[in-house]
C-alpha cells in the first residue's frame, strides 16, 4: 500500500470515448493542461512521457495497464524539479466509470513513500486541471489559468 496517496474523484457530463480521448490525446491535453502534451504509444510496457510547451520533459514513466475508455495506470516520475525528481517512481490511476449520463472519473496518484513531496505538489496541480478538463468536455472552453504553461517554471 502507497504510503502518500492522492484521491480525485469528479463527474463530467460526457462519454467514456471523450473522456479517454481528453486525457490522452496530445492535441486535446494542450488546451486544459497549460499547454503540454503526452507521447507515448499507449499500450503496456510503451514509454510515457508529458513535454512541456519549450520542448523539456516534465514528466516521464511507463504505462502499465490500458483498458481503453475504462482505466490507464502508468508510473510516473517528475523530471524538471530536481527535488520531486528525487523520490523516484509514483503511480498514476484513472479509472472511468459510467453512472447516469455522466462519466465518473477517479484519479489516483500514489508512492510508496511516507510525506511525498510529489503528492503534496500534485494534490494541488490534480484539482485545477480536472475542473479545466471537466469544463472543456462540458462548455467547450479550458479554465483560463489552465491554457498556458506558468512563466519562470
Amino acid at each position: 500500500m502507497a504510503e502518500s496517496r492522492f484521491v480525485y474523484v469528479t463527474y463530467i457530463r460526457t462519454t467514456p470515448e471523450k473522456l479517454w480521448r481528453a486525457l490522452i490525446d496530445p492535441e486535446f491535453t494542450r488546451r486544459y493542461w497549460c499547454e503540454t502534451y503526452q507521447v507515448s504509444e499507449w499500450k503496456p510496457g510503451a514509454s510515457w512521457k508529458s513535454m512541456i510547451p519549450d520542448g523539456r520533459v516534465a514528466d516521464a514513466g511507463e504505462i502499465l495497464e490500458i483498458e481503453p475508455n475504462n482505466k490507464l495506470v502508468l508510473t510516473w516520475q517528475n523530471q524538471f524539479i530536481p527535488d520531486l525528481q528525487a523520490e523516484g517512481h509514483s503511480r498514476l490511476t484513472y479509472e472511468l466509470e459510467v453512472v447516469g449520463e455522466s462519466v465518473k472519473l477517479t484519479l489516483t496518484h500514489e508512492i510508496d513513500r511516507p510525506n511525498s513531496q510529489l503528492i503534496d505538489a500534485v494534490s494541488s496541480g490534480w484539482p485545477h486541471l480536472l475542473a479545466s478538463l471537466k469544463s472543456l468536455l462540458e462548455t467547450g472552453e479550458s479554465l483560463v489559468e489552465t491554457r498556458k504553461w506558468p512563466e519562470g517554471m
